[in-house]
């Protein structure tokens, strides 16, 4: 595609944009958008109208399309993207491995990401009024439980020793999921670090902080962590 299309994401400590980015470098597609990174702050500019008009959710990611036209939410993202660039098929390249990747992201967003998704939101108030509606720390503590007790089923997936979800030599979308419900698991106010508590887990983690995708992806050291600060680049 010889046109850039036009990106709009928030630092690497969010899991959504987080998902995206390291889709695309994973793919190898990352240089070929016109990324603009919201701050996200409760006045930023994805509250504001010009990002309202694109995505009234006023959420990211969002994509922009040559015509005009947007895409939201990560995995419909994600689908279009896989689909329209050449290379390696991250969402399976085959029917089945479709379906087994979705099976395991749906399972890993639903059960586990999210749900540390919902403590952060119940249980601070860091991104201001207009979106944390809700304190409510007893269920937050609820979603902390359930994302651990989700976290133990993949764990106990992951003990037959393949290196990824699936079980081939590289990572697909389940994975990048897991990688950021690891990572914004470790984020210093939800101190749910599922690395420390799931030896097979942990091992995943590891693999991912070795590949180039994952360092490229962390690179603007908004994450968050201190082991990831050495990956910010200048």
């Amino acid at each position: 595609m010889s046109e850039s299309l036009k990106l709009y994401t928030s630092p690497s400590a969010f899991p959504n944009p987080q998902r995206l980015r390291l889709f695309l470098h994973e793919k190898g597609i990352a240089d070929q958008f016109d990324e603009t990174i919201y701050d996200m702050s409760p006045g930023g500019d994805q509250r504001k109208w010009p990002h309202l008009k694109l995505n009234p959710w006023g959420e990211t990611p969002t994509l922009v399309l040559a015509d005009g036209s947007y895409l939201s939410e990560t995995a419909a993202i994600v689908r279009y993207l896989d689909q329209q660039y050449p290379g390696r098929k991250i969402m399976g390249a085959t029917a089945l491995e479709q379906g087994q990747d979705t099976m395991w992201e749906n399972r890993i967003w639903t059960h586990i990401l999210y749900r540390i998704v919902t403590m952060f939101h119940v249980m601070h108030t860091g991104l201001g009024p207009k979106l944390e509606l809700t304190y409510n720390p007893q269920w937050g503590e609820h979603c902390r439980k359930e994302a651990l007790s989700h976290a133990a089923l993949v764990d106990r997936h992951l003990a037959d020793g393949r290196a990824w979800v699936l079980g081939g030599d590289a990572p697909t979308f389940a994975d990048i999921t897991l990688c950021t419900a690891i990572a914004f698991s470790k984020f210093p106010v939800n101190a749910t670090p599922l690395d420390e508590r799931f030896e097979h887990l942990d091992a995943l983690w590891q693999r991912w902080k070795g590949r180039p995708s994952f360092q490229a992806a962390y690179a603007d050291g908004g994450s968050g962590l201190d082991e990831l600060a050495d990956l910010r680049k200048p």
